[in-house]
């Protein structure tokens, strides 16, 4: 048996998902799409709290342990939001991957340059 394409795999469980919970991503007004994507944002930034408070922090505080499950959970998480993101904006597994892979490129470009002076132009093509 073949195994599926997992990236594409994670967009049609998300959608699914979404559709269930009665977000439809597809066909969204301007103002729909502002809605949900701060919507998206907002949950993302309590997924990162939450993340945050899985690894020991306060310094100050001795009784606190890092726990690496729930670290995990956290991050599929904030998968869940960041995929519903890029649906929001139509952006099709392939589209995010052929973006990530721009973007990368760029990203290492800026290394290889030292990152000197801020170029608003260098992602324009993404």
């Amino acid at each position: 048996m073949d195994k599926p394409d997992q990236l594409r795999e994670l967009w049609r469980m998300q959608d699914a998902l979404n559709q269930r919970i009665g977000v439809h991503t597809h066909g969204m007004s301007v103002e729909e799409k502002t809605k949900w994507l701060l919507n998206y944002s907002r949950a993302m930034q309590q997924e990162m709290a939450e993340l945050i408070d899985s690894v020991p922090w306060k310094w100050w505080a001795k009784y606190q342990k890092f726990d690496e499950q729930n670290a995990r959970v956290e991050v599929v998480d904030l998968f869940h939001f960041l995929i519903s993101m890029a649906q929001v904006l139509g952006m099709s597994a392939d589209d995010v991957f052929a973006a990530y892979i721009k973007k990368n490129e760029v990203n290492f470009k800026r290394q290889e340059t030292g990152y000197t002076t801020k170029d608003e132009h260098d992602s324009k093509h993404i």
